[in-house]
């Protein structure tokens, strides 16, 4: 039986690295924003709010993720965060792996949706230290040219304010926080079903 583990913590948290780490399929929630010029998206400071969870497609992931589940494949945008848009699509094929990472900064809004559509969710918040975590986002993302270097500082600046509140938000929601070590143990070591 397929385990799914909804993974939620700030952006740059390390949240990819530990679903390769324990050789879990990845399925990425970030692949499910909205492309920049979708109506309506939430503005601040001169442009779109991409923390905001309205810039996000919960339903389409939620059907995704269900769809991979009940059926061992769908087939996902590929979002391009350099260009604000979707640029493809992809399969994404469950195979032989027992465990299934949904991760993205989102996670937290997916619990409820994911649990209403009948999915067997276990929600983990990857608990970090704030300034590291600022640091590590900041590296990723100026090498992977996301954004002018301006904006990812006022960007890396807002997240370190918001990060104790998205902790919050989680555990209120029912997400167990765990570090890094214990994500990586715990998890690995987790029985199917």
């Amino acid at each position: 039986m397929t385990r799914i583990v909804l993974l939620a913590g700030p952006s740059g948290s390390g949240k990819s690295r530990l679903a390769r780490l324990l050789g879990a399929l990845v399925f990425r929630l970030d692949d499910f924003y909205f492309d920049a010029d979708h109506p309506g998206l939430p503005r601040a400071h001169g442009i779109v709010d991409w923390d905001d969870a309205a810039t996000w497609d919960a339903a389409g992931a939620v059907a995704a993720l269900a769809e991979l589940v009940g059926t061992g494949a769908t087939r996902v945008s590929t979002y391009s965060i350099a260009e604000s848009r979707r640029v493809g699509v992809r399969p994404v094929e469950l195979g032989d792996r027992p465990l299934v990472v949904a991760e993205g900064i989102f996670a937290v809004e997916l619990l409820a949706p994911a649990r209403e559509a009948g999915l067997d969710v276990a929600p983990v918040y990857l608990d970090r230290n704030r300034t590291l975590v600022a640091l590590l986002r900041l590296q990723r993302d100026l090498r992977q040219h996301r954004k002018p270097p301006l904006v990812l500082l006022r960007r890396g600046f807002a997240l370190w304010r918001a990060q104790p509140g998205l902790k919050r938000r989680a555990l209120a929601a029912g997400f167990t926080p765990l570090t890094m070590r214990r994500a990586l143990a715990g998890l690995a070591a987790a029985p199917a079903g």
